[in-house]
């Protein structure tokens, strides 16, 4: 007696990665790519901490002084009442005794209006201002003195000029606003406005320090490498943080 069996289909290959719809595909890209992208802002930190470390060995040996004379001079070449002005206000918050009330003027407000991650978040941004302390302590180097070629603006200054304080607290603090500007603030005009002004400060400050004559162009760059590999850091946290929170909700 014989027993006619039908052929059952043959299974598709076990795979990782599951396939797109046709119509998905077309915007979307694949798993594999999207985890792939998933780790450029850790590339990134860890590439503004390898250009900090470069810098920061560079200038403890004395090889960037005759570039940082050079780069200084011909920014503060120019004499713009205006531009000076822009200048002036763009380091302005971060001079004491406003720099020691914004920020925690600017937490408490997250808090009031019950943010607490961000809340969180934020503190841990102005974190920076530590990180430029401890950095400071490590190198000693001497601030711009104004001569016949470097101009230095007065100001209550002292320790060491590397990294820029000034710079690195608000690559964190006001970058992390503008980060939780963009993912949180509904109206496209005024999510806009409050990114285009916070970036715009983290942006112009960097060479207010310098035409100012408070710091040396390397001690500008090495902050801004610094501080955005810390940036990275804090909103890597942020959403860990926050996925908790959104998880047991969903």
């Amino acid at each position: 007696m014989t027993i006619l069996v039908d052929k059952l289909p043959a299974r598709p290959a076990a795979t990782t990665e599951a396939r797109l719809s046709a119509p998905l595909a077309a915007v979307v890209v694949s798993p594999h790519s999207a985890v792939i992208r998933s780790r450029i802002p850790a590339l990134v930190g860890l590439a503004g901490l390898a250009g900090f470390g470069a810098l920061f060995a560079l200038v403890r040996v004395g090889r960037t002084a005759a570039f940082d004379a050079a780069l200084t001079i011909r920014i503060q070449a120019s004499r713009n009442p205006v531009l000076n002005a822009l200048m002036r206000a763009a380091s302005w918050p971060g001079f004491p005794p406003q720099s020691r009330v914004i920020q925690p003027l600017i937490i408490g407000s997250l808090v009031a209006a019950r943010l607490r991650v961000e809340a969180v978040g934020q503190t841990l941004a102005w974190g920076t201002a530590l990180v430029s302390t401890i950095v400071k302590g490590f190198m000693g180097r001497a601030r711009p003195v104004a001569g016949k070629d470097l101009r230095v603006v007065a100001a209550p200054l002292g320790g060491s000029s590397f990294p820029s304080g000034h710079v690195l607290t608000y690559v964190g603090v006001y970058g992390f606003l503008a980060f939780l500007a963009a993912t949180l603030v509904r109206p496209d005009a005024i999510r806009r406005m409050l990114v285009g002004f916070f970036v715009g400060l983290v942006a112009l400050v960097g060479p207010s320090r310098i035409q100012q004559g408070h710091h040396w162009p390397t001690d500008v760059t090495a902050s801004y490498l610094l501080g955005t590999s810390y940036l990275l850091a804090v909103v890597a946290v942020y959403r860990r943080l926050k996925g908790r929170r959104v998880a047991p909700n969903s």
